[in-house]
């Protein structure tokens, strides 16, 4: 069945108007669409149903969870807005919280990060079938273009039955969701409408447009009811909790924000455990090149730099990094690593280039027309604009680049005036996922143990949001120690660990409890 029928088939009756459509998508902004999804093929369900059982075994905090908080249902009443890369992990997080009580509504905060059998298994969930679907709403697939990601945030966000229209509480990763509740807000307060024509870039103006939209099919009162509606955030990514604390700081901030990434066994186990493996499959799997021996290039030595670091050496690589904190470069001549910058890099013949920094501009469209024949570009880090895409496709617009799709999320980008190519023409770069993040356009992300953390202090975090939203204020915060220790704790079974116990005396003279926490929280781990 076409993506377009079975959509339609699925909607309330008159909510397919495709008459005003938003942008590229074909669709109604406000579609009352229970889902959308690529494919609700029996064997589809049936492949994420499975993984979604296997993985469940792998994350031992999210089951511990179930078994706690199962009975006590400590998110009744919620309505969690999820905006997180909608993959296996994920689809065990979606059916975690549920099983504590939330009502929940999905997208993924990537187009190309959505593994399309576990969007299927979600929106059917464990007792329905691909024709009476029995999970929850999911509005995610991989490729999507921009304006269907919003398309689909807008979905997730509204919220049929609700007295404000939409969620309660948002579990964000890179703060999308966040900021287009808090720009739709200050448009309406401030009684504007943004200036499409004055976007600084694509993605840009289809934020705007949707603005915009909503507006005009809504009024003017649709964010400001929405956002007083909303207990909190949890945020998932050193992007989005950089936003949280900026408006903060400028005193803009709706809701209070929980900072799930700063949790050690968050930070350590996504960002340094989770890269360490992902990246080197994520290449290999883009390339199939042999990364021994390869001269690899690593942007940035924070947590995620770190892990990429690993994962490169790993395979025997010889990596170099670069870095702007004296800090992280010293710590990484402790571990033998050059610091060296792109600059260097482009003059030494370098195969391999990831960014890690969370920032942008960090290879530039002049870098890469400088680069080896067929050195691989990609990014671990921050969006798409730590690598100057941009900059490509307006070369590509002006016939100075050919881009070439080799497969899905795997591109040649062909110089056409250059000559240090083969026999001296034009050379060429493979840029893997876009620019995007390479772990999960180009393989299926972190593995499911190292989820488990993360998602575990997710979960905690949103309890705690939801019950005591009002003790935090607007502002933002990390989980407390010992919930950190907590997380940990449900996770060392796996690994057949016996802790040991201090006696009173023992913990008197380090002045901590027994049961702890054990560190302060200035503590570096």
């Amino acid at each position: 069945m076409r993506i377009y029928e079975w959509m339609r088939r699925s909607a309330a009756p008159g909510a397919f108007d495709m008459t005003a459509t938003f942008l590229d998508t074909r669709l109604p902004l406000f579609s009352n669409l229970p889902y959308k999804v690529k494919d609700l093929s029996e064997a589809t369900v049936r492949f994420g149903r499975k993984e979604m059982e296997l993985a469940l075994h792998e994350m031992p905090g999210l089951a511990s969870l179930r078994e706690e908080f199962g009975t006590s249902k400590p998110l009744a009443g919620a309505r969690i807005m999820g905006s997180l890369h909608m993959t296996i992990q994920t689809a065990v997080l979606i059916e975690t919280l549920v099983a504590l009580g939330a009502e929940v509504r999905w997208v993924s905060c990537n187009i190309f990060s959505t593994q399309d059998h576990a969007a299927a298994g979600v929106v059917v969930g464990p007792s329905g079938t691909p024709d009476k679907p029995a999970g929850s709403p999911v509005f995610a697939w991989k490729g999507e273009t921009l304006a269907e990601y919003w398309w689909c945030t807008m979905q997730a966000l509204e919220w049929p039955g609700s007295p404000t229209g939409g969620a309660n509480m948002i579990l964000d990763d890179g703060g999308d969701a966040t900021l287009l509740v808090h720009l739709g807000y200050e448009h309406e307060q401030a009684g504007t409408l943004p200036n499409v024509d004055a976007a600084s870039n694509e993605e840009e103006r289809i934020i705007l447009q949707l603005i915009v939209d909503v507006r005009r099919e809504k009024g003017d009162k649709y964010w400001t009811k929405m956002a007083a509606g909303i207990k909190g955030v949890t945020e998932e990514t050193t992007t989005g909790v950089h936003r949280l604390y900026k408006r903060q700081v400028d005193g803009t901030l709706l809701f209070p924000g929980i900072n799930v990434n700063d949790s050690v066994t968050k930070s350590k186990f996504d960002n340094l455990y989770g890269c360490r493996h992902s990246l080197v499959d994520a290449i290999m799997r883009a390339t199939d090149v042999l990364i021994a021996g390869k001269k690899a290039l690593v942007c940035g030595f924070g947590d995620v730099g770190k892990g990429s670091v690993d994962s490169l050496r790993g395979q025997s690589a010889r990596v170099a990094i670069t870095e702007v904190d004296p800090i992280c470069a010293l710590q990484a001549c402790m571990r033998g690593i050059d610091v060296i910058t792109v600059e260097d890099a482009l003059t030494q013949d370098f195969d391999i280039y990831v960014t890690a920094t969370g920032n942008k501009d960090i290879i530039t469209a002049k870098h890469m027309a400088a680069m080896k024949h067929n050195a691989i570009v990609c990014n671990i880090g921050h969006f798409d604009n730590e690598i100057d895409m941009a900059g490509l496709e307006a070369m590509a617009a002006r016939g100075e680049v050919e881009k070439i799709e080799v497969k899905p999320q795997v591109h040649e980008w062909k110089f056409k005036n250059t000559t240090h190519g083969p026999d001296g023409k034009g050379h060429s770069i493979i840029v893997l996922a876009e620019g995007r993040l390479v772990n999960l356009g180009c393989a299926t992300g972190h593995p499911s143990l190292v989820m488990s953390a993360s998602f575990t202090n997710q979960t905690l975090a949103q309890i705690e949001l939801f019950q005591h939203a009002d003790k935090y204020g607007k502002t933002v915060t990390v989980l407390p120690k010992h919930l950190d220790e907590k997380v940990a704790r449900l996770h060392l079974d796996k690994f057949g660990v016996k802790l040991t116990t201090l006696t009173e005396s023992q913990a008197a003279y380090i002045d901590v409890p027994v049961q702890g926490p054990f560190k302060p929280d200035a503590y570096r781990y």
